[in-house]
């Protein structure tokens, strides 16, 4: 359940003896070494974020956990998806053992999805396994990649599909850090707030539709709209960790949006992970109504709303030039493995009615990414 106090949110994941609370609100930077020793008393901790970062928030992070007596190291790395990488991963863990970290202690990822997603792959197999904990600076990371266990970098082959599931101890989304973001990037976020609403929440998408500019000045229905989907997410976690079922659905639009991610060499100046699956939503819901599952005019509906906050819908929206349908579809096939000539997608029967499709022809996705082109 929620809980609030002194205007923090408190969002809890039920896993049993691996359960671990999130905390939503302004200020958690500052009070993370006092969270954190209350959980995880003497232990030292490797810092884990990337160079824009840390010219914003490390400082603060360290003199935080300093004055809790949490000895501390920094791992800064170059920004952007490419640090997901075979490279990044081997820097991070030669950091976390060259500062002679023992398995008690903990990795902190201090950033957005990508070095959350990294840090959370190197916490996961270095001693066979650290703490973790999550200060996601970013609403995408704040609502989305810090919750729930998914770890993992990207290879040439596709995006996410070397990782491992490892649970955070903690999670705080200083909502104060939102400030700091690029426009551009609180956008891309808000595509993930979107997607909750879409997969079985259409009250929540409705009240977005009418608030959603409050959502981007901040304050209260910024909050509000972290900690909607943040339990919406931990709901699904909860029932199937492991992604054995039910958990698929929070890939809404990410079969579409991995996609283009790859086609455009994870190239952040062209195309973002928000981005994406904002386009990859739009697809889902108009694949969805050619198949005659659900109307146009939900397709229209989740179309205008992403376009009105100033995200991408289109392929055409996608800077520069894009592979042909065939080469799409063999990056969806990686992404979501082919089974005798079926895919899996996640498609809808209207707004907030999504569900898993287990046996789309590979022949009707191909004839659908031809038209998309050529629009």
């Amino acid at each position: 359940m929620n809980q609030s106090t002194e205007d923090t949110v408190t969002v809890s994941v039920g896993l049993g003896e691996r359960a671990y609370d999130i905390l939503i609100g302004a200020g958690l930077l500052a009070r993370a070494g006092a969270e954190i020793a209350a959980r995880l008393p003497g232990a030292r901790a490797a810092v884990v974020t990337d160079e824009n970062v840390a010219a914003l928030h490390l400082r603060p992070l360290q003199e935080g956990l300093g004055a809790a007596g949490i000895g501390s190291t920094a791992i800064t790395l170059p920004p952007g998806e490419r640090s997901k990488s075979f490279g990044a991963l081997e820097e991070t863990v030669d950091g976390i053992l060259g500062a002679r970290l023992e398995r008690r202690d903990f990795v902190i990822a201090l950033g957005g999805g990508v070095v959350g997603d990294l840090a959370g792959f190197a916490a996961g197999i270095v001693r066979r396994g650290m703490n973790f904990v999550q200060v996601p600076t970013s609403l995408l990371a704040q609502v989305d990649s810090s919750v729930g266990g998914k770890t993992g970098i990207n290879t040439g082959h596709g995006k996410n599909l070397i990782g491992v599931f490892h649970q955070p101890r903690l999670v705080l989304a200083d909502t104060a850090a939102l400030g700091t973001l690029p426009e551009r990037e609180f956008r891309a976020g808000y595509a993930e707030v979107a997607k909750y609403g879409l997969i079985d929440r259409p009250d929540f998408f409705a009240w977005l539709e009418n608030n959603w500019r409050d959502v981007f000045s901040g304050g209260t229905a910024c909050t509000e709209a972290i900690a909607r989907s943040c339990r919406a997410k931990a709901e699904i976690v909860e029932r199937d960790e492991r992604e054995s079922g039910e958990r698929a659905l929070l890939n809404l639009g990410h079969t579409f949006g991995h996609a283009l991610e790859a086609a455009t060499g994870y190239d952040s100046a062209r195309l973002v992970h928000g981005e994406g699956v904002a386009i990859g939503m739009v697809l889902a819901h108009r694949f969805s109504a050619r198949v005659n599952l659900a109307s146009p005019d939900d397709a229209d509906r989740v179309e205008a709303h992403l376009r009105a906050v100033g995200l991408p819908t289109r392929l055409e929206h996608i800077p520069g030039a894009l592979p042909d349908a065939e080469a799409l579809l063999s990056y969806i096939a990686q992404d979501k493995k082919v089974s005798r000539g079926a895919l899996t997608f996640i498609l809808t029967h209207g707004i907030g009615r999504s569900f898993i499709a287990e046996d789309v022809p590979a022949s009707e996705v191909l004839a659908f990414l031809r038209e998309c082109q050529t629009q």
